[in-house]
This record gives structure tokens, sequence and C-alpha cells, in this order.
């Protein structure tokens, strides 16, 4: 393939392709019919240190829809493997390709990934292809997640291919550019282990260290350092979810990045009304990713990545069990706090003090109870209102106390607002909202797609929200969200 637009900034490594083979095989992205750019991220591309006005243009769709390749790139199919719904399975990129690792301005290093680029030999009699409404989501909900602040792969264009891909019905394709701190993932060390290659996994071990965790201080076990690196940075992601009423939907040990990244937004979506048993993905049928079950799926993950690692952990393994279990122990703890830490910023309880567990309980609790939006009632509160279905005696209890609780702390209550509007966001992609802007773009409209995305990337924009952006979904809804493959 032509390597075209020289002078776009790319700069592109390939430190990835270093690692010993069982980790990725060489697979060059199928060129497409007519490539076209749908939407293109103009300032993510910037901070790439990649020129946005040469790229948003014919030459750069072909390089994001896999018709050329960029200088410096050496593509591949990463190899990894999963427990999917609790059921291990052998995997791999079965329709992406790592192009490369862009090295941006600042020296940091990001993985530039085509997905929906034609199958690899990980595709398992899959077409490698991809549909454009599930890549326009993961572009939309994933610069969502950005803007909220949470760490979170990023979308850099949608390209459209001018040609079909069959699921249910046949719909228009498109392939997504994804940038990644990398794309490692728990299954890749199940992949590693189970093929028994013990050098492999260690030269993996040293590399995500180097990669994700220079500062990690050295000890005498670099996979127990990494076992603990990981569970604290997962604890801090599944805490950040559940602040904003995330649900991921299919928390796969092939879906959680050792980097602390969200990655893959398949059957993903937000809570309008709290409740904790909430499930929108349609093949989760008995509500193994549900809202409130995400932390202990995470460590549940985490368990199976401490398994993969034991051999490295410790030479006996007895004691790499016993070494592997103290590291595991401290992830529920860690949640909670990251979790309650966050309840009390977005109630604007400063210092903490020990009532404040329950007061934030019980807040939810009236939430779940009156069927109230989660988003809403705590933006409301940030603004000096009160939610919806408040005429009660459980809210105005509740209220009383914590309208106490502000009043005895050493700042002003303008001050406790400002914090709690820099943690509660006014707007989340409300589901019903995207799934309009989906419905519209792959009818040809893109209009009200890139609408939602301006305002759902400026979520903490408080008194500036049009209403219907703001607003559920109708309450007869039963909302479902479906897997892009």
């Amino acid at each position: 393939m032509p390597s075209p637009l020289p002078d776009a900034g790319w700069h592109l490594e390939n430190s990835y392709a270093s690692l010993p083979r069982i980790f990725h095989e060489p697979s060059q992205p199928e060129p497409v019919r007519r490539p076209a750019i749908a939407v293109f991220n103009h300032a993510l591309a910037s901070s790439l240190g990649l020129n946005p006005t040469i790229l948003d243009s014919p030459e750069g769709a072909a390089i994001f829809a896999g018709n050329a390749l960029p200088p410096g790139s050496r593509p591949l199919a990463q190899a990894y493997a999963g427990h999917q719904f609790g059921h291990f399975t052998f995997l791999g990129d079965g329709r992406a390709i790592l192009l490369g690792e862009q090295i941006d301005p600042d020296g940091r290093r990001w993985d530039v990934q085509l997905k929906g680029s034609g199958p690899t030999r990980f595709s398992r009699r899959g077409d490698g292809r991809a549909a454009l409404g599930p890549m326009l989501r993961e572009f939309l909900i994933s610069e969502a997640m950005h803007a909220l602040g949470i760490p979170t792969t990023r979308s850099l264009a949608v390209t459209t291919t001018a040609e079909s891909v069959r699921r249910e019905s046949l719909l228009p394709g498109a392939v997504l550019t994804r940038i990644a701190a990398s794309h490692i993932r728990v299954g890749t060390f199940e992949w590693a282990a189970a093929s028994g290659d013990l050098d492999a996994a260690s030269a993996l071990v040293t590399y995500t260290l180097a990669r994700h965790f220079p500062d990690t201080p050295v000890t005498d076990s670099p996979a127990l350092a990494l076992l603990n690196a990981v569970a604290a940075r997962q604890a801090s992601l599944i805490a950040q979810w559940q602040l904003v009423g995330f649900i991921h939907g299919v928390m796969n040990t092939d879906n959680m990045a050792l980097s602390g990244e969200t990655i893959d937004y398949g059957p993903c979506a937000f809570m309008d009304h709290y409740d904790p048993a909430t499930v929108f993905s349609s093949i989760d049928h008995h509500g193994r990713y549900a809202y409130q079950n995400q932390p202990p799926i995470a460590h549940w993950n985490l368990t199976r990545f401490a398994e993969a690692l034991l051999p490295l952990i410790h030479p006996d393994e007895s004691s790499a069990i016993a070494l592997a279990q103290d590291a595991l122990r401290q992830f529920p703890e860690s949640r909670d706090r990251l979790f309650y830490q966050g309840l009390r910023a977005k109630l604007g309880l400063v210092p903490d003090l020990p009532g404040d567990r329950a007061l934030a309980d019980d807040f939810l609790a009236w939430m779940h109870a009156s069927r109230a939006d989660f988003t809403n009632s705590f933006a409301a509160l940030s603004n000096g209102h009160l939610p919806e279905n408040t005429d009660n005696d459980v809210f105005q209890s509740w209220h009383q106390r914590w309208q106490q609780r502000l009043a005895a702390q050493s700042i002003p209550l303008d001050q406790s607002l400002a914090l709690m509007r820099q943690h509660n966001p006014a707007v989340i992609p409300r589901n019903h909202k995207v799934e309009a802007a989906l419905t519209a773009a792959t009818a040809g409209d893109l209009a009200p797609f890139h609408l939602l995305l301006a305002i759902v990337t400026n979520p903490f924009n408080h008194g500036h929200i049009p209403d219907e952006f703001s607003q559920p979904g109708p309450a007869n809804c039963s909302y479902q969200t479906f897997c892009g493959t």
C-alpha cells in the first residue's frame, strides 16, 4: 500500500511488535470501495501531533479506512484470550489492526488501531467489518467519557466505506480509528498463560510495566508489582464509572485494559433513573454485568489476571497464591474508598466525616425508591434546586440533614455548590438521544450526531444545556443495547 501524506505529522513506532510472536500476527487492512470521513476529531489529532487539516481529507480517509498506510506503520493483529460471560475462549483481533504507536509532542505513546478494517487470522469466520452505527456510538460515548474526565480509549475518525455489512440486516459499513494508551488486556496475559510460554509472559510483564507503570518501584516480583498497579487503576476506573451511572455492559476479561482505560463501547449505556440492578445489554440475560455488579466482576477479572501471573509472582505455587490473594484483597476496599470519596464531592462534603457514607447511601436509597433520575438529581442539588419527586417525608428529612452538614463546613455554601458542579455533569449521552442520532446517521443525516456530540463533550456546562438533552427518555421505554458484531 502507498504511504501518503508524509507531512501529516505521523511519528509511528512499533514497540509492541518487539514482543514475542505469540502476541501478534502481521496483518494488512483490506481496502474498501470508496472511503469518506464521516466524523473527524480535530482536537485529538492536534494533541497527537497530527495535522488535522491535512488528514481531514480524501487522502486521510484512505488511511483511516485501511486503503493506504501512514509512514512508519507496521500493521499487526494482536492475540489474546478472554473469559466471556465467565467462559474461557481464545480470541484475538478479529476485525482490528494496530498500525503502530504514535509518539505525541510530549513523547507519550498512543496505539493507532483500525477497527472494522477486514478479517485477520483471528476472525473466527467473521467478516472483519463494522457497521456505521456501532462505530459512531463508540466515537460518541468514548469522547463523552473523556469529557467527563474518565480514562478511556479515544476516537480519531469514523470513515464510511460505501459497502454494506450483514448483521440482522444490511447496514452501511464503517471503520473506526481508535486511539489507546495500549490494547494490552487481562486476556493478553491469559493468552500467554494458556500457551505455557513463561519467557513470553515475563517479557509481557516487563513491557507492560515500562509502558504503563514506569514509576513502579523495582521489587523481587515484577509480576506482583504489576498486579497491584493494575488493581489500583481498575478500582479507580470502576468507581468513576459508577459515579456517573455508566454501565459497560460487557466486562469480559478481554475488555479490561491494563492501562486503566475504558475499552470497547458495544452494549454500554448510562442510567436514567437510579436502579442498581440496571442492565442494558441484550445478551446479558442474568444481569452478570449490571450496574451494581461492576465492582465484583472487576474483582473477578483481576483474579483471572492473578491466576495468569502466578508462575511469575513466586516459584512456589502456595506462596504465589498467598501473595496474589493479599493484593486482590485490597481491591474492594480501594474501590469503596474512591467511590465514597466521589460521592462526597458530588454532595459537596468536605472534609470526610463519619456520617458522610450514611448520608450518601440514604440519598441513593431515596433515588432508587422514587425512581429519581441519577444525573439530574445530583445536578439539581449542585445548582441549589430540589430534584423531582421530593414531596415526601423521606427526602425532606434527608435534605434537612444534608443542609445541616453543609452549614457545619468551614467553606461557604457557594464553594460547596461549585465543588458539586465540578463533579456532577449537567448532561450525559441520554440513551434515546443516542439512538435517534445513530438512526439519523445511518440514514445519511449526520447533523443530529454532530449536535449531540457537541453537547455531551461539554458536560459541565450547567445552565446552558437545552432541556431536550438533559431529560430522560420515555418512562415506558425498555431500552436495550446490542453488540456491534
